[in-house]
């Protein structure tokens, strides 16, 4: 067991110390999600309520950038000839799987908690609802775990740009959509309770597909 897991945060601190290196896939994600959110606050009038259709903003730029970011992952991976070295490497693949999907959520960690103020700022949220703690997490390691599995089917395709959300987007709508209605909720001041069908969608759809995803991964990140 503790072989495994040194083998996953070995993977982990690979891609970090690429990441920092480079800084190519977390700049890239902060600069798109930024740049959705600034532009939508701008575009609503002045005292306009948003609390409708500010969560359906925020998972949006949260959305669309970490598309962008699990399409580079692999990419960069292969273009560089490491994810030949990867498949080559004593590891189980679903180990691989593991250390993968951990690093592109701690990449996608790091960005919603930059982004997360900002939001808060731009469209006048009184304070932090704790709620947001629970639920970004929850959809972003869903997100993460559908994510790792298609960016790693669509890297071998010759349409890959196109390919990875054509792949992912309509799995990945059951968390995205769960995610936008409860933070539309404890935007709008609702309790815990009011979120909890939703944080259950979200906690089955987790268990789902960390259960699933590593034992395809092994099929589809061959050529």
């Amino acid at each position: 067991m503790k072989g495994s897991a040194d083998k996953i945060l070995t993977i982990v601190w690979k891609d970090i110390k690429s990441e920092i290196r480079t800084k190519e896939i977390a700049t890239s994600l902060v600069a798109f999600a930024l740049l959705v959110i600034i532009v939508v606050s701008f575009a609503l009038e002045p005292g306009e309520n948003t609390s409708s259709i500010a969560a359906g903003i925020l998972w949006i730029a949260f959305t669309f950038a970490g598309v962008l970011g699990l399409s580079r992952s692999f990419v960069l991976e292969k273009d560089k000839g490491c994810l030949q070295g990867l498949m080559l490497c004593p590891v189980d693949r679903n180990l691989l799987y593991l250390g993968k999907m951990l690093s592109i959520l701690i990449f996608m960690l790091v960005v919603e908690a930059i982004i997360l103020p900002v939001f808060i700022v731009l469209f006048n949220q009184h304070g932090f609802p704790p709620q947001l703690l629970v639920i970004v997490p929850l959809a972003t390691i869903g997100f993460a775990a559908v994510g790792t599995l298609f960016s790693a089917m669509a890297v071998n395709t010759r349409a890959r740009d196109v390919m990875m959300p054509l792949l992912f987007l309509p799995i990945a709508t059951p968390v995205i959509i769960a995610a936008i209605k409860s933070t539309g909720l404890v935007l709008s001041g609702e309790s815990w309770g009011a979120i909890a069908s939703w944080l259950g969608v979200m906690a089955a759809f987790d268990v789902i597909f960390l259960a699933v995803s590593p034992l395809v991964f092994e099929f589809v990140i061959e050529e």
